[in-house]
């Protein structure tokens, strides 16, 4: 009887000694659950529109930021150029048409961000960071024109490119600043959409990317630190670029990622995390972009493991595999010119998998869980959060339409839907577009001579 009653007692204790993450856990999932719910019985019709993007709603929100922003933004004044590529990039998503007074003032702004050696800074006058320069970059690319475009000084973009190498093979954000995967990616991208990524910017960026790959098979910011879904996206989209992606442990990876969308049907963006709305593209983009990757996988699953004396490896055959990758459609056969293609190579792959995550559920969860009038809402569902998740949510969004198959149409969105809304059609027909406008962009920056300083 004592045994019984000791064995009841030592239980309820430990219900009670559940910790500040659990406890938040059980509080999501039950605000989640609460929401699902209210679908349970009601017809189609009412479920479509439950299940509808509000556009005009967004819209709304996103272009009164463009002009003035309301007293909490003071904290981002460092980061004048994400709040333009935030607003710009969701407005291309939802196909709204720039104002051409606003893109003048907007190229001239960020034309005042630049800095002396290359590079843009959070503002006029600021220390020249990698993040805010890619920021920039893509806020450029965003407009597309021709004023925007040549706004771009490539052989200081360079200069600062190279300035922020680190021997170690990855980049330092600004000068004396941390190094990082995310800087490796920022780095890698803006060289790669500007046609200037060649052999010595690339060097031995491969090498510490794979340090970051962790045991999880997720991919850290730093060697030795935990495996993150920011991190791992842009691990991999680094690797892409530089077309080394097959030395990186693919099935691990999308093993750890898989398992990071949770009962909630959202992402968590770490082992043991809260949902949070901006992985719906961190971590659902992963998925994305291995679903291009199938011949590399199949081939490391084939490849038997071998253990050496310093731990267990994969031996990937990278010369076999890398031949698959770099499909490029230049003539040119030199090592920078693969490293140039390699990217665009990679985007005109065909998808070969269907999605790798539970795509519907994802939808759901954005669309019913997060979204709220004018914006999208914060992972714990009751704060109404800023213009950076509202441009990650759409993008989680479109990933999961997109993840479907090789063709996306607005019939296969209406079969995501069941019943797709006016707004959701809208946003997918844009985010085919979105996808294509990095094309024209490298068009017209091949037209120029890469430089060689």
């Amino acid at each position: 009887m004592e045994s019984s009653t000791s064995s009841s007692s030592s239980h309820h204790c430990s219900q009670k000694r559940l910790t500040v993450t659990q406890l938040e856990q059980l509080k999501v999932e039950e605000k989640v659950a609460d929401i699902y719910r209210l679908l349970d019985g009601v017809s189609p019709n009412i479920r479509s529109i439950m299940m509808e993007l509000w556009r005009d709603k967004h819209i709304e929100f996103l272009i009164r930021g463009l002009r003035l922003l309301g007293p909490n933004y003071h904290v981002l004044d460092a980061n004048r150029p994400w709040l333009c590529y935030w607003i710009l990039h969701s407005l291309a998503l939802l196909g709204e048409p720039f104002d051409m007074d606003f893109e003048k003032d907007a190229v001239d702004f960020l034309l005042r961000c630049e800095g002396e050696d290359g590079g843009y800074g959070g503002g006029p006058g600021q220390m020249p960071h990698l993040a805010t320069t890619y920021a920039a970059v893509n806020s450029l690319i965003t407009f597309g024109s021709q004023r925007a475009l040549s706004s771009i000084n490539r052989g200081k973009m360079r200069k600062f490119l190279l300035q922020m190498k680190d021997p170690s093979g990855a980049f330092r954000m600004h000068d004396g600043g941390e190094i990082d995967v995310r800087a490796c990616y920022t780095a890698v991208s803006v060289a790669s959409i500007l046609n200037i990524l060649d052999n010595e910017l690339v060097k031995d960026v491969g090498e510490y990317v794979l340090r970051c790959q962790t045991y999880e098979g997720g991919i850290a910011g730093e060697p030795g630190s935990e495996a993150h879904g920011g991190y791992t996206f842009c691990g991999l989209a680094t690797m892409i670029l530089i077309g080394e992606v097959d030395r990186l442990d693919l099935p691990r990876l999308i093993d750890w990622v898989a398992f990071r969308q949770g009962v909630e049907c959202g992402f968590q963006g770490r082992t043991n995390k809260l949902v949070d709305g901006c992985y719906s593209f961190w971590q659902g983009g992963v998925l994305a972009l291995v679903q291009r990757l199938l011949p590399i996988i199949d081939k490391q699953l084939e490849l038997p493991r071998i253990d050496g004396s310093t731990g267990s490896t994969y031996n990937y055959m990278s010369a076999d595999l890398t031949g698959d990758l770099d499909q490029v459609e230049s003539s040119n056969n030199n090592i920078e010119g693969n490293v140039l293609d390699s990217g665009f190579a990679f985007i005109k792959r065909q998808i070969k998998w269907g999605p790798l995550f539970d795509s519907i559920a994802l939808q759901q969860y954005i669309l019913l869980c997060s979204q709220v009038f004018g914006t999208f809402q914060h992972r714990n569902l009751q704060k109404p959060d800023s213009l950076v998740l509202l441009k990650y949510w759409r993008e989680g969004l479109g990933t999961s339409l997109g993840s479907k198959g090789t063709t996306i149409t607005l019939a296969t969105a209406s079969a995501v839907f069941q019943s797709a809304s006016i707004a959701g059609q809208r946003m997918l027909m844009c985010l085919l577009c979105q996808r294509q406008c990095w094309v024209p962009t490298r068009t017209y920056w091949s037209q120029f001579i890469l430089f060689t300083m």
